[in-house]
């Protein structure tokens, strides 16, 4: 019968999305708003002289921003965690960042 099998369909139909929208407790709207903070991010890094985006991974996770990687100085990690800041939808930034100790120069 018609109705028996479009519950049918329906009830395949929510199995298959309902990982999606369940995946990592997040629902699809916020997959897709942490993907965009961590995008965003990562391209204001990118346009700035002084942070060094390429050793910088970027990861969000319900607006909270977490930074990893490598910097070369303090004042690196304090730019690139203001930088982050400034991105719409971003609630909070951590740092994991650690700096690279300086090559002593030669004597």
């Amino acid at each position: 019968d018609m109705n028996r099998h479009r519950l049918a369909a329906l009830l395949v139909a929510l199995v298959i999305a309902l990982p999606f929208v369940a995946a990592c407790g997040k629902t699809v709207s916020e997959t897709i708003d942490d993907a965009t903070v961590t995008t965003r991010v990562k391209t204001v890094f990118i346009n700035d002289p002084v942070v060094g985006a390429l050793r910088i991974d970027v990861d969000t996770f319900k607006g909270v921003v977490t930074l990893s990687g490598r910097v070369k100085s303090k004042d690196e990690e304090t730019k690139a965690i203001a930088l982050a800041r400034t991105i719409k939808g971003v609630k909070d930034v951590r740092s994991t960042l650690q700096i690279e100790p300086g090559v002593p120069p030669l004597t």
